[in-house]
């Protein structure tokens, strides 16, 4: 039997060009050369990672975020998350600040849920979804973060994390990585969370 484990690694590139440049991300076409040799033109988008939080407190339940999404036209509950734009920050960093950022807590327990590729057909995004427990809110006096554009409307709630998962399969959560996340903490609390990865592994991606 194949081993059931994803295994990095490329077919060569015999040419490259870039089509778009955002403040995000980046568009490329690459000419990929199969086994067989035949060459096919695949586009990329290069996106720099993200990290997303299950944060789940003594009554398990799990802090949930309700923002305006433009590309979809949506109001959409997801995680706690942001993107891994700061240069040399290591993604559990990235974590701590955006669950300060976007919901007030900290959290002194962190674990890694899942590593999640939200779109390889074509994008490069990496997410890293971690789980934290042991939460304390932290006032607004305390960190000096100003929400800004569509952060500055979101609100935030927490729900039962049965209940969460239930949304999910009911097909009323719709954001790829609250579904990631939310299904994972679901089943790896069935284990008390002792088979997750500590949270300082790095990604395998």
């Amino acid at each position: 039997m194949t081993p059931l484990r994803d295994e990095p690694g490329g077919w060569p590139v015999a040419g490259s060009a870039v089509l778009a440049r955002g403040r995000i991300v980046t568009l490329r076409q690459d000419e990929v050369r199969l086994p067989d040799g035949e060459k096919v033109v695949r586009e990329v988008v290069e996106h720099p990672g993200a990290v997303a939080i299950v944060a789940i407190d003594s009554a398990d339940r799990v802090l949930m975020i309700r923002q305006y999404r433009h590309p979809v036209r949506s109001m959409l509950w997801e995680l706690p998350a942001g993107l891994r734009d700061v240069a040399g920050e290591p993604p559990l960093e990235t974590a701590r600040r955006e669950l300060l950022e976007e919901a007030g807590y900290q959290a002194a327990d962190w674990h890694v849920l899942a590593d999640y590729l939200s779109s390889p057909g074509i994008s490069t995004e990496q997410v890293r979804v971690y789980l934290a427990r042991n939460l304390t809110i932290v006032p607004a006096c305390e960190h000096e973060y100003v929400r800004q554009h569509e952060e500055a409307y979101l609100t935030v709630d927490w729900l039962p994390l049965e209940d969460a998962a239930r949304a999910v399969l009911a097909g009323d959560l719709h954001n790829g990585v609250a579904i990631v996340g939310i299904l994972a903490a679901y089943a790896a609390r069935g284990a008390g969370f002792r088979a997750l990865r500590p949270a300082g592994e790095p990604q395998s991606h």
